[in-house]
């Protein structure tokens, strides 16, 4: 199977795969252009958008600097998505956000994995899991998301806290490891 290949199937690769490698370098050259734009100028930054992400709603909104392994290849975002500045999207797999949704400052959200095994590890080797983050989620400052994960719709992860398990819909999940602590209702 070649790099690309396993990758697709969700197995372990090498990234540092030439054809990869070189894959990457252009993204990453679009993204350093991308976060070098002036702020007014918006027609650019959302022409960056529709042409390297995935897919993309109206009202898509990140606030540079920008951080992305894919430049965002692999980032697909709903309608009225707002990022503050420095969200990281490690996007080596597929990261899945709904509409209205908020991601505060510092924020990463990651799909890259390595074995534990330290053979396959000691050569560079990963693994990806998507992550899901469903309709009008909020996500506060600082907060880790991690490989695999599903953030249910309507729900809130606060601030620093480290998701390293799916958070059901409706929730309010803080903390390291981030755990629920109460619904969200009406009354909040």
């Amino acid at each position: 199977m070649t790099q690309r290949e396993l990758i697709l199937a969700g197995g372990i690769y090498d990234p540092t795969d030439p054809e990869l490698a070189a894959e990457q370098a252009e993204y990453s050259k679009k993204l350093f252009a991308f976060n070098s734009l002036p702020p007014e100028d918006m027609p650019a930054r959302e022409r960056y958008y529709s042409d390297t992400f995935a897919s993309v709603g109206e009202g898509c909104y990140i606030e540079p600097p920008f951080h992305a392994n894919w430049g965002g290849k692999n980032l697909h975002v709903g309608k009225r998505f707002y990022a503050n500045f420095n969200f990281t999207a490690v996007d080596d797999a597929d990261i899945f956000i709904g509409d209205n949704v908020l991601i505060g400052p510092n924020v990463t959200i990651a799909t890259a994995c390595h074995p534990i095994d330290p053979e396959p590890r000691r050569k560079g080797l990963q693994y990806n899991r998507p992550v899901h983050i469903g309709d009008n989620v909020w996500i506060g400052a600082g907060a880790i998301i991690l490989p695999g994960v599903t953030v249910g719709e309507n729900s809130v992860i606060g601030a620093g806290s480290v998701v390293t398990k799916d958070i059901p819909a409706n929730s309010v999940a803080v903390g390291n490891p981030c755990r629920v602590i109460r619904t969200v209702n009406e009354n909040t």
